[in-house]
């Protein structure tokens, strides 16, 4: 493969770990919600790509409401319509993606808490593909276009040799503070720590007094809102969404949560930033049809060493 930079293998291997970095923040959110719902009922939410999926359909409905995409729309980033629409789908999504997590566990995973732990996890595969059917039925089986609303013409960094654009900031200015602020809650709020209390002993916890259907359910909708999050910067970021983008950019999250360490927070953010370098650098350097095969050929070799996972090990707190 032709380095972007054939002058200067340098500043090619520092985009190539940038566009790593941007897109690992990305997978980081998405694992997030499946590292949280497994450190509270240890289940593998098999559907969370899925609904990571609805909320970029959601965010392309609101695009289209607001006249900023679909056809005979005009290019309009940087007007006022454009910030409406990314004002209200950063709301809307994670909102919706929240509230469909929480029905779904009420309906779905909650009538199973004590069966065999194949049951849920059967019925996640199947929640799964009920989600993916509705995104078919949404916008149909062609990829759709999400409207261009971030700016990437301008290099931000200018004279450094590499291509910092608008996105790759909206990518970082996003993700950051979100995965600092559900850091902060889980440590230092009260509903954070009864959820590290039930992560620990869910029985012990409800000796306590702590209401662990509450917290169940507050662990479902947050993680749930990271999708939706991670939905909205995705679709401005890559500009292409479809019905079918839940399952792969889902396992390439579940991934990162199994490498950093399924059900701890730092693990999972560390684990998706690897996963994008791998990719990343794997596809500049080795070829980009090996970089899956590669992405899942380092997971096996660090799981043979650590089945824990990287971070897995290293703290008794799941969550």
């Amino acid at each position: 493969m032709t380095p972007l930079f054939a002058d200067d293998p340098a500043a090619a291997f520092g985009q190539f770990v940038l566009i790593g970095l941007v897109s690992g923040l990305l997978y980081a959110l998405i694992a997030l919600g499946y590292t949280m719902v497994y450190g509270i009922v240890e289940l593998i939410n098999f559907a969370h790509g899925d609904l990571f999926m609805l909320g970029c359909m959601l965010a392309l409905q609101i695009g289209w409401w607001f006249g900023v995409a679909g056809p005979g729309s005009e290019d309009k980033a940087g007007t006022t319509a454009a910030y409406l629409a990314i004002a209200t789908a950063l709301v809307a999504a994670p909102l919706a993606c929240a509230a469909l997590n929480v029905a779904v566990d009420r309906a779905v995973y909650k009538p199973l808490r004590n069966a065999p732990k194949l049951a849920p996890l059967v019925s996640a595969i199947g929640v799964s593909f009920v989600f993916m059917n509705l995104g078919l039925f949404w916008f149909g089986p062609t990829d759709q276009s999400f409207p261009d609303l971030v700016p990437a013409g301008t290099n931000l960094a200018e004279g450094t040799g590499l291509r910092l654009t608008a996105k790759d900031l909206m990518v970082v200015l996003v993700t950051l503070p979100v995965m600092a602020g559900l850091t902060v809650f889980v440590k230092y709020a009260p509903l954070g720590k009864a959820m590290r209390a039930t992560a620990q002993n869910p029985t012990a916890a409800q000796l306590m007094g702590i209401d662990v259907d509450r917290v169940i359910a507050a662990t479902f909708a947050i993680g749930g809102a990271l999708a939706g999050v991670g939905s909205v910067v995705y679709g401005l970021y890559f500009n292409t969404v479809n019905y079918q983008m839940g399952f792969q950019n889902g396992l390439y999250a579940f991934t990162a949560a199994v490498l950093g360490g399924i059900g701890n927070i730092p693990g999972a953010v560390l684990g998706g930033v690897l996963i994008g370098l791998i990719k990343a650098l794997g596809g500049a350097y080795i070829g980009a049809v090996w970089s899956e095969a590669l992405v899942f050929g380092v997971l096996i070799v660090i799981l043979l060493f650590r089945p824990n996972g990287l971070l897995g090990a290293r703290t008794r707190e799941k969550v």
